[in-house]
């Protein structure tokens, strides 16, 4: 049962959702401890679901769970434990700890909380363990497990995991929670509230459940994660920390991705937007992107320890900017505004107030260019572009300018190359493409485009909290790939979490084995302080 007693629930309130018809899908069983929970969730409750009574410690669960592989969802009212849990927020468990020691995982929750989120915009959706207890606890118990980082309690949750081989997963609505325990005088309104919310999430565990498989193919682009560069880029803000000891700061995200800088925060990087946030004469890293010379300078005369995790294929395309600029050459560097690679390169500029590096993102652009001599003109890229999208501004500039001068290599680097080629090969073939990557991530975006071009569905996600059960009815075919600045392990999530909606059928089609690797530079001294 849930850790809400029914006799403090009272007589229930009418919990019909609002607006718009119950959804309607593949068949899903819900599961309710109490009555009055299960009489809330029918109300909300598509055909297709069936919703059983299980009983207080899910004494009944064992009768009347039904045997046919259909996907299982707990849901009722719990005590919150965690102080970020308030009364009316929503909690998925990502795993559930029994009484005797027993874990029940949920690799598929995250989905199941990014339905709910979606469903119930206004509602504060929680993801993480809880516990089972055997009996209602209270005081120093409940605090006690609160410290062990148990986001809430129930008393059924782990049972009814372990009599299921289904796809499962529980959501609670909290009643009671730190600051306000179950004999609180606001318990029974509170309840009332519960209630409705359980009627109306109803729609998300129907939604959850349609993303269930019997025979899904998950298809995986290689290669995928870490490139080089992104590689170096991290292991020198490690080895800072290991050299320096804790705050070492990193002018702007060391890699665009949210996992990675999160990560990195956690052990003692300090991430800022300018130098003028970092204090006097201590270690400063700047990002794979590179930077323009002017934050060099300012590096130089704040004397501060800089270490360069420019990735050395940024730094190649500065280096074809000043060898362009020295030959008397306007510069068209073709790139996407407001990126960090694109501010680094254009202040390589020596004038921006006559402007000799011109950013175009289009041949559109390319076509109502103005340089000073059309016959003297030089074109770059920034290095995580897509191939394609790149030719057309390409074309567009050979076109406006016949004797244009090209790099004497690509610019768009060789991890951003194949993983387009790998997606491109991989959702020829898929219903839908998982990209696992940052919003701001462009590698990753392009791995997006590229995937849609081809004619798949294909959607960005930092991690399976960010998947959509929607984008997965019915798909048999997922293609999985990631940017070259996204970890491997949360594509491993993205894999796990599908596998529990269902038998799946890994498969990664054999790609190009990179072996680039590029050396860490050596960590300066700090600089002594003056007398």
């Amino acid at each position: 049962m849930s850790e809400l007693a029914s006799e403090s629930m009272g007589a229930v309130a009418d919990a019909r959702p609002g607006a718009g018809e119950p959804v309607t899908g593949a068949p899903v069983t819900v599961a309710a401890a109490l009555g009055l929970e299960a009489r809330a969730l029918r109300r909300g409750a598509g055909l297709e679901t069936s919703v059983v009574t299980v009983g207080m410690r899910a004494a009944r669960a064992a009768r009347v769970l039904p045997r046919d592989g259909a996907p299982v969802v707990l849901a009722g009212v719990a005590g919150g434990l965690s102080a970020d849990v308030r009364a009316g927020d929503v909690v998925v468990s990502t795993e559930i700890h029994g009484p005797d020691g027993s874990v029940v995982r949920s690799p598929a929750a995250p989905l199941l909380a990014a339905a709910l989120g979606r469903i119930l915009p206004e509602t504060r959706v929680h993801l993480g363990p809880t516990v089972t207890t055997d009996r209602v606890v209270h005081g120093k118990r409940r605090k006690a497990l609160a410290a062990e980082g148990y986001l809430a309690v129930d008393m059924e949750a782990s049972v009814l995991g372990t009599l299921t081989d289904a796809p499962f997963a529980t959501v609670r609505v909290v009643v009671d929670d730190a600051n306000a325990g179950l004999m609180h005088p606001a318990t029974l309104g509170r309840g009332r509230a519960a209630l409705k919310t359980l009627a109306k999430l109803v729609p998300a565990i129907e939604s959850w459940a349609a993303a269930a498989h019997p025979s899904r193919r998950v298809v995986l682009a290689s290669p995928r994660s870490f490139c080089a560069g992104v590689e170096r880029a991290i292991e020198i803000v490690e080895q800072a920390l290991e050299t320096y000891g804790p705050p070492v700061y990193v002018r702007r995200q060391i890699v665009h991705n949210t996992y990675v800088v999160a990560d990195l925060e956690r052990r003692g990087a300090v991430f800022v937007e300018e130098l003028e946030e970092v204090p006097d004469g201590v270690p400063v890293v700047l990002s794979a992107h590179g930077v323009a010379p002017s934050v060099r300078l300012e590096a130089d005369a704040r004397r501060l320890a800089v270490v360069d995790a420019t990735c050395p294929l940024v730094a190649k395309v500065h280096s074809e900017a000043r060898r362009a600029l020295r030959d008397g050459n306007s510069v068209v560097f073709i790139g996407h505004p407001n990126h960090d690679e694109s501010e680094g390169l254009m202040g390589e500029d020596p004038n921006p107030d006559r402007p000799r590096i011109h950013l175009v993102e289009t041949p559109e652009q390319v076509k109502a260019l103005e340089v000073p001599d059309p016959d003297r003109v030089a074109y770059l890229m920034q290095t995580t572009l897509a191939e394609d999208e790149a030719e057309n501004v390409v074309g567009a500039l050979r076109e406006t300018f016949p004797g244009i001068g090209e790099p004497p290599s690509s610019d768009i680097c060789y991890a951003t190359t194949n993983r387009q080629r790998a997606i491109r090969d991989v959702a020829a073939g898929a219903d839908v493409v998982l990209v696992v990557g940052s919003p701001n991530s462009s590698n990753s975006l392009r791995l997006v485009e590229v995937a849609e071009r081809v004619g798949a569905a294909a959607y960005l996600v930092d991690g399976p909290e960010q998947v959509d059960p929607e984008w997965l009815a019915g798909a048999g075919v997922v293609g999985l790939t990631a940017g070259a600045s996204a970890p491997a392990p949360l594509v491993e999530a993205v894999v796990a979490a599908l596998a529990a909606l269902g038998p799946i059928r890994r498969e990664e089609p054999s790609g190009i084995e990179e072996t680039y690797r590029f050396t860490l530079p050596a960590m300066p001294a700090l600089p002594t302080k003056k007398a």
